[in-house]
């Protein structure tokens, strides 16, 4: 039992220290005091992909920048759990989904399942969970009191 929760607790912890460290740098538009939502990203690199899984990820993200999405942040795993990468991203409509894909394919770029095929092969597995940020404990608490 101790050794199956040590895991979900150590990935638990991983992911609040992330959305911390997420608020911590992220800017908050100065029209609105609401946390947006974001999408955290963890990803399992295949063994020998984790160069053309950057690569791919940094033509993505340019892809998202011209079409106006907000930047991804990164982080790379150091020490600790099993995990390779994290990327934290601002959720998107499927307004800036359809720009982007527009601006992949104006590159050449595969979009739709085909993408996510080719996403694969690089890819051991990944999750993508959706959170409120970023904010703070405080306002946190304030939310919960209403």
């Amino acid at each position: 039992m101790i050794r199956t929760f040590r895991p979900v607790a150590t990935l638990a912890t991983l992911l609040l220290g992330l959305l911390f460290a997420f608020a911590a740098s992220a800017q908050m538009a100065t029209d609105s005091k609401e946390p947006g939502t974001v999408v955290v990203s963890i990803y399992h690199v295949a063994p020998g992909k984790q160069l053309d899984f950057l690569k791919w990820m940094a033509v993505r993200d340019a892809v998202n920048k011209e079409a106006g999405v907000g930047e991804t942040q990164w982080y790379a795993h150091m020490d600790g759990d099993s995990w390779d990468y994290v990327g934290i991203s601002p959720a998107t409509t499927d307004a800036q989904n359809d720009k982007v894909d527009a601006v992949a394919k104006s590159k050449g770029l595969t979009t739709g399942f085909k993408s996510g095929l080719e996403f694969r092969t690089m890819i051991t597995s990944h999750t993508d969970t959706y959170a409120r940020g970023p904010t703070s404990a405080a306002a946190l608490v304030d939310s919960a009191s209403k």
